[in-house]
């Protein structure tokens, strides 16, 4: 299903292919040959800007997202696995992103990398050509260390100045009722879907 929001709608090449149950929503160009499978949801959230290359494949219940922040640029012959979730990072070509696997805001991966299966590419860490993120293991910080799940000490010490919060939504960890600020501003953000319709 294509629908307009903010007021753009999404471009499909016409030699691409979303599925019936998919939905791409807003500022999203699907580029050549395209494939995008059974339940994936595709959304330029608030004017925010998705551009997937020739041949780019989005599986079953994968998720890409942009926001009014953080563009999503994907590029081509790459693959999303299923249930899969990409927001506001730039994909270079040939990269394998895994089942279940997470890409969060200004990540950056060089042409060639592999993040497998429920790894994890967090906020502006910057993947080199050719890196690969193992089975569960978590990519952080520009350059990127990859870094096993239970070193979570280690990977909060480079994470922790990033500032997630901050980054993504404008808040810092600081700020008074955090959660409180986060969710009124995120909540008349997706307000906005209320206007969406069919282009």
């Amino acid at each position: 299903m294509l629908i307009a929001h903010a007021g753009r709608a999404p471009r499909v090449d016409p030699s691409a292919w979303v599925a019936p149950d998919a939905t791409v929503v807003g500022d999203v160009a699907i580029g050549p040959e395209c494939r995008v499978l059974w339940g994936a949801r595709i959304v330029g959230e608030g004017g925010g800007q998705i551009v997937i290359g020739r041949s780019g494949i989005v599986m079953e219940n994968a998720v890409v997202r942009a926001t009014p922040r953080h563009d999503c640029t994907i590029g081509d012959f790459c693959l999303i696995g299923p249930g899969a979730h990409v927001v506001g990072a730039r994909i270079g070509e040939q990269v394998f992103i895994a089942t279940g696997a997470a890409i969060f805001h200004g990540a950056e991966l060089g042409k060639g990398a592999e993040v497998r299966v429920h790894a994890t590419v967090h906020l502006r860490a910057r993947l080199e050509p050719g890196a690969v993120v193992p089975i569960g293991w978590v990519a952080v910080g520009d350059p990127a260390e990859i870094r096993p799940p239970g070193e979570h000490e280690r990977i909060w010490a480079v994470q922790e100045p990033l500032d997630f919060l901050a980054f993504v939504y404008g808040f810092g960890r600081r700020t008074p009722e955090l959660m409180r600020q986060v969710t009124e501003r995120l909540a008349a953000m997706l307000g906005g879907h209320r206007e969406d319709g069919m282009p």
